[in-house]
């Protein structure tokens, strides 16, 4: 864990991004599975409950204060309920478990960034571990980074494309642009540069991207991302990231000082 606290700090100190690829930063947190008796955590039934389907209006359509999503109406539709679904993406000791992350999109061909996995396991035996399966099922991430598009003409020649599952939601300036909750097997949702005109913004300046992603259930997890909107790394991660990312950090420099004596 610490050696991974490192690299991905690393990676963020120095601006997330090299020739050819994209990278955007964040805070991956996992949660215990519901039928693990002796799981170390407070266990939500959000994780590895009902099977729903797609489900909309599971959030607001704007985020909230402090930059998160806020349950919407149809939140229990989703298998989950708003007391829970505020402990999704905010660190909560006993329920949850976070580190940073970080998430690299390439360049595949002039101007389009792609990231593509459908055995989209991320943190298997770390945190809470697999406890007792195949692979780390119950985790929730949270992407940062900037977008901006810089067409002004009519029809959307510029896009970004999800499919995945579980529960995938974005947010362009606080404002949703892909709702795709619930407990499902891969589907697919996109935006283009006339939705985001379409919210009243307008080309040529960048505005902040948040992802909000959720595996909730076995045995699946399909992550995939394809855009040929301008994207690029936050330059303020979310506070849970600076902290973990400043105890990676402060790790390095006091083996260097050892190092040194």
């Amino acid at each position: 864990m610490k050696k991974f606290l490192l690299v991905t700090a690393l990676a963020v100190a120095a601006g997330g991004a090299s020739a050819g690829s994209v990278t955007l930063n964040g805070t991956i947190r996992d949660f215990c599975a519901p039928d693990i008796p002796s799981a170390p955590c407070t266990r939500l039934s959000d994780f590895e409950g009902a099977i729903t389907g797609v489900v909309t209006g599971m959030t607001q359509a704007t985020l909230g204060a402090d930059g998160l999503p806020v349950a919407g109406a149809n939140i229990a539709a989703g298998a989950s309920s708003a007391a829970n679904f505020d402990l999704w993406y905010r660190n909560a000791p006993g329920v949850n478990l976070a580190q940073a992350f970080a998430l690299t999109l390439n360049e595949t061909s002039p101007g389009i960034y792609s990231y593509s996995n459908n055995a989209f396991f991320p943190i298997d035996g770390q945190l809470f571990g697999n406890q007792g399966r195949n692979h780390n099922y119950h985790f929730t991430l949270h992407l940062e980074g900037q977008i901006s598009f810089d067409d002004l003409t009519a029809g959307a020649d510029y896009n970004f494309n999800f499919t995945g599952d579980d529960d995938l939601w974005i947010f362009v300036d606080g404002k949703r642009v892909i709702d795709l909750g619930g407990v499902h097997g891969a589907a697919s949702a996109n935006f283009s540069e006339e939705t985001l005109k379409a919210l009243g913004l307008v080309a040529g300046t960048s505005y902040s991207l948040d992802i909000f992603f959720a595996e909730r259930h076995t045995t699946e997890s399909n992550f995939s991302i394809t855009t040929s909107l301008n994207i690029r790394p936050n330059d303020v991660p979310e506070p849970a990231t600076l902290l973990l990312v400043g105890a990676a950090l402060a790790g390095l420099g006091a083996a260097r000082r050892r190092a040194t004596r």
